[in-house]
């Protein structure tokens, strides 16, 4: 039989992580499930050593917006009365022109024709369907109420999508403007200082040394350009080494929450993340140990993760949320005291989706702050680079206008 590494989470809330031989993946989750374990997610042992040396291989192709769209449909036929199987094969026709969501759907219908509930079938493309979606689905099933889950597991895919564009959609400007001024520094550099530096050295005098600054930036531009693409290329494969590394990711992690405006753009959108996941899982059945668990891998930024994973284990030894919470002292004071009152009235769920969205409100009046002060700061900054090139140009035409007289 071959062998398959599995991770689940115990009734507990503790993730376990090991090896099992099976006859194939659904019957692995069947005796998970027998056992009182929450799969997570399931991959061939076989496969994992070559993991690293081809990164890009085995992610999935399907973007976020078409599980969104996959997750919709399937809601809206359900909603028309018709059965699974057959809202299946429905999408199957919608989808003809996508043809990586249109294979999943072929094999999720395959699945679920052949006597899987919904959630095994989608919990064999663990690479689409996060394990948050995956325990939303099954708690629905187990409840008899998949088209209300559903109608939830949309509504939050939604807002989620809404609020990282809204993060992305105000980036546009700023990186266009940074763009087109890099452009035109090169473009100065490579064609217009050359066209000079001739009639310079012809003058048989001494530049000033802001000309031979520039002259010797785009003197060394054109003979070395190829310096700058491995200088590129050694700072992304930096980055990334920085943040595959947990203790270097957590390192960082704790850096740019200290930025200022920037840190505080970053909790909030923890923050609203964290209260709307955990306020959709609880509303649909998943224990508070199972839900905390599943928030902390959703997280971001490692430092905010770690401070969860404080409060989920003070709720396993009995306490509540809200207390491990403020002795983190992570979380603003405001969504702190809303948790609080939620826990103590009874409505966490509605006070941690009340909360989710009062910080989506403040991520977007921060993303506008942040845009205020960044716009300024790099158009005068831009602007004195390109003014210094075209000075430093002027002043050496000077100094040999000034030697022909």
């Amino acid at each position: 039989m071959p062998l398959y590494h599995y991770k689940a989470v115990g009734r507990d809330g503790e993730t376990l992580e090991a090896e099992r031989d099976a006859v194939d993946e659904t019957a692995l989750l069947l005796a998970l499930q027998t056992e009182g374990l929450l799969p997570i997610r399931i991959t061939s042992a076989r496969s994992r050593p070559l993991a690293w040396l081809l990164p890009g291989r085995g992610k999935s192709r399907i973007s976020r917006q078409q599980v969104v769209l996959f997750t919709r449909e399937l809601l809206t036929l359900l909603q028309a009365g018709l059965p699974l199987d057959r809202a299946l094969t429905v999408l199957l026709e919608l989808t003809g022109t996508e043809p990586e969501l249109n294979a999943l759907i072929s094999r999720v219908l395959e699945s679920v024709k052949g006597g899987a509930q919904l959630s095994d079938a989608l919990g064999q493309h663990g690479d689409v369907f996060s394990r948050f979606y995956l325990n939303l689905i099954r708690a629905g099933e187990a409840g008899g109420a998949l088209e209300t889950v559903l109608e939830r597991l949309t509504d939050y895919l939604e807002r989620s999508r809404e609020l990282r564009e809204t993060v992305s959609t105000a980036m546009i400007y700023p990186a266009i403007l940074v763009t087109m001024a890099m452009g035109s520094l090169l473009l100065l550099l490579t064609f217009v200082v050359p066209q000079f530096t001739e009639m310079f050295e012809s003058a048989g005098k001494d530049l000033p040394v802001p000309t031979q600054i520039v002259v010797g930036l785009a003197e060394g531009l054109r003979s070395y350009w190829w310096v700058l693409i491995v200088l590129v290329m050694a700072l992304v494969s930096y980055v990334r080494h920085q943040a595959a590394d947990p203790v270097r990711r957590q390192f960082w992690d704790e850096q740019f929450l200290k930025i200022p405006l920037v840190g505080d753009l970053i909790l909030k959108f923890e923050v609203a993340s964290f209260s709307r996941t955990l306020a959709t899982l609880l509303s649909n059945g998943v224990s508070m140990l199972a839900a905390m668990t599943i928030v902390r891998d959703t997280l971001g930024n490692r430092i905010v993760a770690e401070k969860v994973g404080l409060a989920t284990e003070s709720l396993k030894r009995g306490g509540g949320l809200s207390a491990p919470l403020m002795e983190a002292r992570i979380f603003p004071t405001l969504a702190l005291q809303m948790i609080k009152l939620g826990e103590e009235s009874g409505h966490l769920a509605e006070m941690l989706d009340r909360v989710a969205t009062t910080y989506d409100k403040e991520i977007r009046i921060a993303v506008q702050r942040l845009l205020a002060l960044l716009e300024p700061i790099l158009i005068v900054g831009l602007g004195i680079l390109i003014a210094g090139i075209i000075i430093s140009i002027l002043m050496a035409i000077l100094s040999v206008n000034d030697l022909a007289f």
